[in-house]
């Protein structure tokens, strides 16, 4: 259960290590954070919300300036920020982001 991430760095075609994640929820149209972490060496992110997720809107912000900068690699978006509803509760949410140094994609994962 649970919100969940993992990054690819589709440039490389491997994980996206040591990237900082902040998980937040809006509340009366203020966001406030619930959850941050690194990702391992996996890409993945596993620690950001372990409980259910209340019904709401949530934002996963991942700090990629820092992961590119440490491969002296220019990119474009010094942070990429995903908007999500979660409508119903009991349920688990993956986020995956697709990363390169100038674009990004995701999706509702599994």
């Amino acid at each position: 259960m649970g919100i969940s991430t993992h990054i690819l760095d589709t440039t490389r075609g491997r994980p996206a290590a040591d990237v900082g994640v902040k998980l937040e929820r809006s509340t009366a149209g203020q966001w406030a954070p619930i959850g941050s972490g690194h990702t391992d060496t996996d890409g993945r992110c596993k620690t950001l919300l372990v409980d259910a997720p209340e019904p709401g809107d949530y934002r996963l912000t991942f700090a990629v300036a820092p992961y590119f900068a440490s491969r002296q690699v220019e990119a474009f978006y010094p942070e990429v920020q995903i908007c999500f509803r979660v409508t119903r509760g009991g349920e688990h949410f993956h986020v995956p982001l697709l990363l390169n140094p100038f674009g990004y994609s995701t999706y509702r994962g599994s």
